[in-house]
């Protein structure tokens, strides 16, 4: 039975714990969720009602998304076991617990599988930091579509359901940066009964309570934050009403840009007839424009956007066509705040993948309470001695928030967590840290971080709710601060000056990053920061230098930047202490060209930074800055077929010259920099001078894979001249002068 009301999308969702417990609660509570049957035996259960499985190790750590999520479903009464890291040749290994009485929860683990596994250059890494002894390879290329097939392999009759940021990310059509093309939603490929995405907690938790109470999972279609593939043209109710998403946003020829906050067009607005528009006209994407024909736009009568859906372009419009496939993930963002996102549709062939609106973000008393698990903080007995690097690096350190408003368009925290802060209280917080103090075993006195997707966004939200709830913005920092949006950063100084009272506590160190943007807002937070929770060092990120590529990110000007320099230099000698800052750059983002990364070099130069870390552009699934990688058109734009193309860097001699640029002191970088500098006609900056970005000399012994390309194309050349008939010693001279 259950006495919550059902979390449906047309309604407010039921409190988080306000289900009554399912009839296992009886079993207790589990010292570690059982990764083999010998456990299930002495917890005394002959099967689970769930099972998790993931690609990463088991860590019974607040931090890592499987036990968090299984911790939450035996909080609720339901039996919980987890396959880890399972041998996917076979279904062998997806046996091990049996069969879940509800369902298989797949998930590739806290990273992209993609991502876990491969660089920006896509080779393949040499270690893994979620698997014991960092051993490599010990999850497959896209996890979540092999772990869900192994599931059905196993049991062809049990649930499989997918999610977690893998999953979350591919929801829909999306551009494959590893194999190059556009792939179809996970859903068909998994072959799964429902995907959860965004924080699960709701979906899941509300998807277990009506599974246990005996519903088919085939006819659970009201659930806020899930995904599901249906018969075309499905769909909820009589009372629906579709609409195609070129009539919110039309991809066709206009006379006028709209602003690209203005989501709704305004009235009276010129723009291209429906009828004209060679966008709408999905037999043939590529038609170019005929003849357009003016009209004003009439409001159209108010549809309910609860109960309202909006059809994106099929999978295979988006793959034949880039604008499409822009305007597709233009729709997508804007139709991803909670308080007024509707519903959308996307064909794959005969079939729909249906998504419900995103889910509504936890309060903070839920919040407090899914983190009130009995966690071990640490890693399952099963793997011994042996170290796991994420544990090691995260094992001291607190989650105060989740959920990111800013809006970068090369990240994927809002498109997974949302946009919209949802933050832990002061008192959970600080419980937390006497429960490391207590119980963590190693722990010496520091607090690694208190923090999450940022360092300083924590209860900072919208002024007025209404307004949150209606604004369809896709950052509220960029182009600036919006004037409805509360920095005051005093609840989080209070937090910091607590937590480092607490009798044990030597140290709490801020190892998330930070938004200096919002930073600057408070000199106090400034001061409170740089004179207590800096250990010597701390990682900012401008991630650019230059307007042209920082517009394309929606990251804020460097002049932020100066001002937080300024603000962190003068608190940091106030304190007497020596402290740096130290920036994050990302190379060959979309809109970034070799004259920006020049610029950008030469800033680093002067300003004596010799960066040993820095970061090619991955464009990972649904991100906006994959779909301008992609399309070579900005969807922060209303596309248009004769939109402003967006310079990319695709090839990987680029790649590798933007990255040269930010490593500008490497003596290995030094000949392709040169070929590039002569080549943009700044030959000047080669020398051994101070204004010199680098010098003429090579130092013996490096450079070697440019010279051995070098000396490879020379020695093809001369190849080419020895086969030639030469008509004089002139000739012969003039063949090698040129082949040198």
């Amino acid at each position: 039975m259950i006495t919550a009301k059902i979390d449906v999308s047309t309604g407010v969702p039921a409190p988080l714990f306000s289900y009554r417990k399912y009839w296992a609660k009886r079993f207790g509570i589990a010292p570690f969720l059982p990764m083999s049957r010998a456990e299930m035996d002495l917890l005394g259960w002959d099967s689970c009602d769930i099972i998790l499985v993931t690609g990463d190790a088991y860590i019974d750590h607040p931090s890592f998304g499987m036990a968090l999520v299984g911790r939450l479903l035996e909080a609720q009464g339901f039996r919980v076991g987890i396959i880890s890291q399972p041998d996917w040749l076979s279904a062998k290994a997806f046996k091990a617990l049996g069969k879940p009485n509800l369902f298989f929860g797949v998930t590739a683990g806290n990273m992209d599988s993609m991502v876990n596994r491969y660089t920006s250059d896509r080779k393949i890494r040499s270690d893994d930091a979620y698997t014991p002894n960092a051993e490599a390879n010990k999850r497959p290329d896209r996890a979540v579509v092999v772990y869900a097939q192994r599931c059905r392999e196993a049991f062809p009759q049990a649930n499989v359901v997918i999610g977690s940021i893998e999953a979350s990310l591919r929801r829909i059509a999306h551009y494959d940066y590893w194999s190059d093309k556009v792939r179809r939603s996970v859903l068909p490929d998994s072959k799964a009964d429902m995907l959860i995405f965004g924080s699960a907690e709701r979906a899941i938790v509300a998807l277990a309570h009506r599974l246990g109470a005996g519903e088919k999972i085939s006819e659970i279609r009201d659930l806020r934050g899930t995904a599901f593939m249906v018969q075309r043209g499905w769909l909820p109710g009589s009372d629906w009403s579709e609409i195609d998403s070129t009539e919110v946003d039309t991809p066709g020829p206009l006379i006028r840009h709209a602003d690209p906050y203005a989501m709704e067009p305004e009235k009276g607005a010129a723009c291209a007839s429906a009828s004209n528009s060679p966008a709408l006209n999905k037999d043939a994407p590529g038609v170019k424009p005929q003849v357009i024909q003016f009209q004003s736009l009439t409001r159209m009568p108010r549809l309910d956007r609860m109960r309202t859906a909006i059809r994106l372009p099929s999978y295979e419009q988006v793959v034949a066509d880039p604008v499409l496939y822009a305007h597709a993930s233009r729709t997508f963002h804007v139709e991803s705040n909670p308080g007024n996102a509707r519903a959308l549709i996307q064909g794959h062939g005969e079939r729909d993948v249906w998504l419900n609106a995103p889910p509504i973000p936890l309060t903070t008393p839920e919040m407090d309470a899914v983190f009130a698990s009995p966690f071990q903080r640490k890693p399952h007995p099963s793997y011994g001695e042996a170290k796991i690097p994420a544990f090691d690096m995260i094992r001291f350190s607190i989650n105060i928030m989740r959920g990111c408003f800013g809006g970068c368009t090369f990240c994927s925290i809002t498109e997974h967590e949302g946009r919209i802060i949802q933050s832990r209280s002061e008192e959970s917080i600080l419980k937390e840290i006497e429960e490391i103090r207590d119980k963590a075993p190693g722990f010496t006195g520091t607090i690694s971080d208190l923090g999450g997707p940022t360092a300083n966004m924590y209860r900072l939200a919208c002024k007025d709710t209404k307004i949150e709830a209606s604004c369809r913005r896709l950052s509220c920092v960029f182009p600036g601060i919006c004037e409805n949006l509360n920095t005051d950063h005093t609840p989080l100084i209070e937090l910091y000056r607590k937590a480092r009272a607490i009798k044990g506590v030597k140290r709490v160190l801020i190892g998330s990053g930070l938004r200096y943007d919002l930073a600057v807002r408070s000199p106090e937070y400034v001061k409170e920061l740089v004179t207590h929770h800096v250990g010597g060092y701390l990682k900012i990120a401008p991630e650019h230098t230059e307007a042209g590529p920082l517009a394309h990110m929606m990251k804020p000007a460097m002049s932020s930047y100066e001002q937080f320099k300024l603000m962190f230099e003068k608190y940091s000698k106030e304190a007497g202490k020596e402290q740096y800052l130290i920036p994050y750059f990302i190379a060959a983002h979309p809109g970034t060209s070799d004259l920006d990364m020049l610029n950008l070099a030469l800033w680093l130069k002067q300003n004596n930074f010799r960066l040993d870390q820095v970061q090619t552009f991955l464009p990972t699934p649904m991100a906006i800055a994959t779909a301008m990688y992609h399309s070579q058109r900005n969807p922060l734009k209303k596309v248009t077929r004769t939109s402003e193309a967006v310079e990319t860097v695709r090839s990987g001699r680029m790649r590798r010259l933007h990255k040269a640029f930010l490593r500008y002191h490497d003596p290995e970088n030094w000949p392709l920099l040169r070929d590039a500098l002569r080549q943009m006609g700044r030959a000047d900056l080669i020398g051994n001078g101070k204004k010199h970005l680098i010098p003429a000399f090579q130092p013996p012994g490096t450079g070697l894979r440019h010279k051995e390309t070098w000396a490879a194309k020379k020695s093809s050349r001369q190849t080419r001249i020895d086969t030639l008939r030469p008509q004089s010693r002139k000739s012969t001279k003039a063949l090698q002068s040129r082949a040198k």
